[in-house]
């Protein structure tokens, strides 16, 4: 049954890999590409680590596979926000297609209050 699970959780996992892969190639600009890499790469090797505690149980082994889930989750997003603030100060502009650009109008209205 765990090995199921294991199974199960590291098909799944590498399916979003791959998934977060393919978008960091296809998708036009670096703000997309954040996108992809932080959703889709962030859940995928979360769990492809939890399927470590599965096929492993209870051991030192998969309480690294536990610390570094915690680590990915922490420092993904961050070092993805990270990104996106300073490709957008240092002037990399939005796809084409791109609807909006919430963090220039929420600049523009921190300086019209300025």
């Amino acid at each position: 049954m765990n090995e199921t699970a294991g199974l199960i959780l590291l098909i799944v996992g590498i399916a979003f890999d791959v998934v977060g892969c393919i978008g960091l190639v296809r998708l036009p600009d670096v703000y997309n590409r954040l996108q992809a890499a932080t959703k889709c790469v962030t859940l995928g090797t979360c769990m492809i680590l939890l399927s470590v505690l599965f096929y492993t149980g209870i051991n030192q082994m998969s309480v690294k596979a536990l610390l570094c889930i915690w680590f990915v989750l922490l420092t993904s997003p961050t070092g993805a926000h990270a990104i996106a603030r300073a490709a957008h100060r240092s002037g990399i502009p939005l796809w084409d297609g791109s609807i909006m650009d919430k963090y220039a109008e929420d600049r523009e209205g921190a300086e019209d209050k300025v």
